[in-house]
Formats: C-alpha cells, structure tokens, sequence
C-alpha cells in the first residue's frame, strides 16, 4: 500500500506515524499486526488525515486544485460522464476559523487600546473576609428567539436583558455580604458567533432574534451590570468568561474587552485564560470552571487534577462548575464535586420540538475558605416576573 508523501503536510504526530508504520510494513493490518494495534486504528488515522487533507482541497483523483488564502473547502459536487470521466465540479469554499478567530484577536486587540476604563468605585465596608459567593450564568443564549407556543415562554435580547438583570439583583439580595465575588459567565452566554445565525462549528441555523451588532451591546450592558450590582456588595468581584459551543470567538472578545475596561479598577479581575478550562483558590476550596462541551462530567476531576496539580494538591474540597447541557446535576466524585448548572433562558424550538425539558433556574453559591459551600440561593424566572 503506497503512502501519498502529500498527506505528511496535513497529518497529525500520531497519524505520521500511522503513515510511517504502513511504509515500513507495507499496509495498514500489517503495521497493526506489528505494533500490537487494534483492528482499523491504522486505517482510521489515514482516513482521518485524507480527510482534512480534502477538506483543504487536496485529494488525488478527486480533485486536485487548492483552495483561497484564508478559505478552507467545503462541500463538492463532482459530475462524471457515462465513461466516468469528470466533467464538472462545483466547490463551495468557507472562510478558516482558525483564520478567522486570530482576525477577531488582532481586532479586540485594537479595540481594546481605545477603551477607556471606568474609574474605580469604593468598596462596601463589613463583609465577611471567608466567605465567597459565585454567581452563575450558562448557557444564556443572549440573541435567541424563543416563542412561547413552541417551548412554554418567550425569549429575545430584551426578555434576556431584564431577566438577566432582576435575576442578580435576587441573587445579590439573599446573599451574604460576602468578600469576594465570583461572576462566572460559563459559555453560550451569546447565542450565535457572528452575523450569520449558526452554529460557529457545525454550522446549525439557529432561531435569533434582532441584529448581530444589537445581540453585542445587550451582551455587554448586561454583563456590566452584574459586575456593578456585585461591586455593591462585595469588595472584590472576579469575572470568569468561559468558552462556549456557541460563542468561541464572542467569549474571546468578551474577555479582552472587560479586561480592558475594568484594567484601572484594583477591585475586578477579569480572567484572560485562553484554555476552555479554569480553576481558582478560595483558602482550602478549588472552583473548576468549564462550559461542558469538550468534556464530559465524568472525566473533569481527573482533567482539573492533571491540569492544575499543585492547587489541587493544597485545596482539600474541590467543586467543578458546569453548564452545556441546560439542567442540574450535582454528583460527588473521588476528590471533586461536579456541579452541572440550569440555564435561565426558555426553550428554543430544537430543544422544544426534540422533546428535552429542564427546570429554568440560576443559582449563587456561597463558599467558605475552610468548610466549602456553606449556602445556595436558587432564583427562578416566576420569582422574578
């Protein structure tokens, strides 16, 4: 079995050596008798590897032109004669998001040094230096249209902004007036990517609602807000942005944004981890973040344990908090508890007419530096209307 050289330029470290151990053995079961390996894992590797390779418009025998700087292919259409020959070929050529989020960098970048930043505002006096409080919002899908004859209630910018809004006030209020708080914006805080309302990955159309320039302002006034109405009752605040599936290059300019804004107030910090995964101390007690989309809950703590060893090392309890998947779940694991979130935002018509229900609610979770959490406050959109 020949190995194209070409697919070298394309090919992970493991998929080279897949191709390496098929020259040197002559086929993909061969290498796979050799090395001990499973049935098709050679195999698999270099489907994987073709793949791509046409996704950048390099396949032999297919077709064989490259596609446009910036660009990376998409679907083709070849049309053969009746003695197979091909005849005609229609390609559809889609701009890289590699490409495409380092232009979003290079842009929030630019913006950012324009920003002027807000002016540091007193800190409350009295509060209790053990106590943290951690404010969640996942999966709340800033831009989405939801129609209350499809999924049980309605939901745009407008709705999202004012249930965002009285939502942190009744969190605020029944909380204690904690030392710091933590505000974590836990991914798919903004519905789409961009101005074309799909998915950034899958390219799924989504129901939205408004333009994509207002869906940005909402995004910002609101998360404004939170940060204030914290910044009233705590001394510091933490703003956590997390990557979501919706929002890869949002989140990112969110994060940039705030940290500029906010770079002349000692009381915030804005987190600026470029890893969907973040962890943070509070005294003896860990807090994992991650939206939930590239992990399951299952493998977080061991993810958290290797990725940040030495905090978890010194914290005795250790709580991942995650969303995605739009209910609660709480479940204790050997040294973690992973905390799965429920989102406040209504049901579209894909989780509607998919038949997948969940109870709408937001929760502030309050930690102590030596005994962990010490008391939640569940806030539901009926509480608030």
């Amino acid at each position: 079995m020949p190995v194209d050289e070409a697919l070298y330029e394309y090919a992970t470290d493991v998929e080279r050596r897949a191709l390496d151990a098929i020259k040197e053995h002559g086929s993909g079961n061969a290498a796979e008798r050799a090395l001990g390996l499973g049935n098709d894992t050679i195999s698999k590797a270099v489907r994987r590897v073709k793949a791509r390779a046409a996704k950048s418009g390099y396949a032999p025998g297919h077709f064989e032109w490259g596609t446009a700087p910036g660009y990376h292919m998409g679907k083709v259409t070849v049309q053969r004669g009746a003695d197979g020959e091909v005849e005609r070929v229609w390609e559809r050529q889609h701009p890289d998001q590699a490409r495409l989020a380092e232009a979003m960098e290079e842009a929030v970048a630019a913006m950012a040094e324009a920003i002027t930043p807000v002016a540091p505002l007193p800190a409350p006096t009295g509060t209790t230096t053990a106590l943290c409080t951690l404010y969640t919002f996942t999966d709340y899908h800033v831009g989405m249209l939801a129609w209350h004859e499809e999924g049980g209630a309605d939901w745009d910018v407008n709705i999202a902004e004012a249930t965002g809004i009285a939502a942190m006030q009744a969190m605020v209020a029944g909380s204690p007036t904690s030392d710091t708080a933590v505000i974590s914006i836990k991914g798919d805080f903004v519905h789409y990517d961009g101005f074309a309302p799909v998915t950034p990955t899958h390219g799924h159309v989504l129901d939205a609602d408004s333009r994509f320039g207002k869906v940005v302002k909402v995004s910002i006034r609101l998360i404004r807000q939170l940060v204030s109405l914290a910044l009233q009752k705590h001394r510091s605040v933490i703003l956590v942005i997390s990557e979501g599936n919706h929002d890869l290059a949002s989140s990112l300019w969110l994060r940039n944004l705030f940290a500029a804004l906010y770079e002349d107030e000692p009381r915030i910090v804005v987190h600026d981890s470029e890893l969907p995964y973040f962890a943070l101390e509070w005294g003896n007690v860990m807090l994992g973040f991650h939206h939930g989309h590239l992990s399951k809950n299952a493998a977080l703590p061991t993810l958290f344990a290797a990725q940040f060893r030495e905090m978890w090392g010194r914290c005795s309890k250790v709580y991942i908090h995650t969303g995605h998947r739009h209910h609660r779940e709480v479940k204790e694991h050997p040294g973690a508890v992973v905390i799965q979130h429920p989102t406040l935002a209504a049901r579209d018509a894909y989780a509607a007419r998919g038949g997948w229900f969940s109870e709408r609610a937001i929760t502030a979770i309050t930690y102590h530096r030596l005994f962990g959490e010490v008391g939640t406050v569940t806030v539901t959109p009926e509480m608030i209307q």
